[in-house]
């Protein structure tokens, strides 16, 4: 049993980035995301917006990825080809292999664990009816260790309504990016031209909504769990790929028409033990010295320090950590300082 160090500890990033005009995230009618909060309309990204970005760029920072994927049957049969099963072979043990695993859902699984899968497989002489799901879910169990592969999984968590014992804890928590003021969509229209059309005029006319806004963003990192889920190994690397996909992943959408390209503004950063702490906004900012920016800043801050002191002893704060406003203190300065907090002893 691996102790845990880390248990109940976060680090807890409070982030203001300003947007002019965007629509990162999109509703059913393909206008930008809003919600109700305080009693006024407000600007929002989803959690999952954002979440799939920070998480495609864990890559970019050395995290070897897990597959999120409803084609788990294919990329065993794959695997199954390689250690030497023929295309029927493969496929039959794939069905098989997929079917312990998940039905008609997403399944979060990583390489290794594929491998292992084809491997068991092999061993069976590749006979699927051989194959029990019991048999796949415990080498699953047995094979699964996301400090080699498969940190997003770590971080955002896998259930698995097969097999309970495969689920795994989401380290890491989003809420919804909300803006810090009221906001209401504007619409643009827009014309087209064709190269070869002779007649005067525009080939396509049409519209579409933006808006533009300064969001808060909570993001809680549990080291805790973190520590649990990769048996202690190598968490100041995750920390580190974590916060700096986390400071340069954006939404997708609409990113060719309506560039959304802004980084961070403003961060307070956390490292505390005890219950979360998000900031609600609940009163909507209004425009001082020419922008919703500052007196975001100032609310954020005033609301933290408050809360600190009515929370007293059970606030549990470690260490915190200012992020925009001294230049020299830049995203480098940040992570090595969290990097710190993760760094224990791993005791077998």
């Amino acid at each position: 049993m691996i102790n845990n160090p880390l248990k109940n500890t976060r680090i807890e990033f409070h982030v203001l980035q300003s947007f002019p005009v965007t629509c990162l995230n999109r509703d059913d009618v393909g206008a930008p995301k809003t919600a109700q909060v305080g009693g006024s309309t407000r600007a929002r990204v989803s959690s999952q917006a954002w979440k799939r970005p920070v998480r495609m760029a864990l890559h970019d920072f050395g995290a070897k990825l897990a597959i999120r994927s409803k084609h788990v049957a294919d990329y065993v049969a794959k695997a199954c080809v390689q250690v030497g099963a023929n295309e029927e072979q493969a496929s039959a043990c794939g069905e098989v292999i997929a079917a312990s695993l998940s039905k008609e859902t997403l399944h979060f699984f990583t390489e290794t664990e594929a491998q292992a899968f084809a491997v068991f497989a092999q061993e069976q002489g590749f006979d699927s009816s051989k194959i029990k799901d019991k048999d796949i879910q415990k080498l699953a169990k047995k094979t699964f260790n996301p400090a080699i592969d498969g940190l997003d999984i770590a971080l955002f968590g896998r259930m698995v309504a097969q097999a309970a014992e495969l689920n795994v804890e989401a380290a890491a928590s989003f809420s919804h990016a909300i803006s810090t003021h009221k906001v209401s969509n504007e619409v643009e229209f827009f014309t087209a031209l064709d190269d070869l059309q002779t007649d005067p005029g525009a080939a396509h006319m049409g519209s579409l909504e933006f808006n533009s806004a300064t969001y808060y963003r909570y993001i809680s990192l549990d080291l805790g769990q973190l520590h649990q889920t990769l048996a202690g190994q190598n968490l100041p690397e995750a920390v580190e790929a974590f916060t700096k996909a986390l400071f340069v992943a954006v939404p997708a959408a609409r990113q060719t028409t309506q560039s959304g390209a802004s980084p961070w503004e403003f961060a307070k950063v956390l490292v505390r033990k005890g219950q979360r702490l998000q900031v609600p906004f609940e009163t909507a900012i209004k425009v001082k010295d020419g922008g919703f920016l500052q007196p975001s800043i100032n609310a954020l801050t005033d609301y933290l320090a408050k809360k600190e002191k009515l929370a007293g002893s059970l606030f549990g704060k470690i260490n915190e950590y200012t992020f925009g406003e001294d230049e020299n203190f830049n995203i480098d300065d940040l992570i090595a300082a969290l990097k710190q907090h993760a760094k224990v002893e791993v005791n077998d």
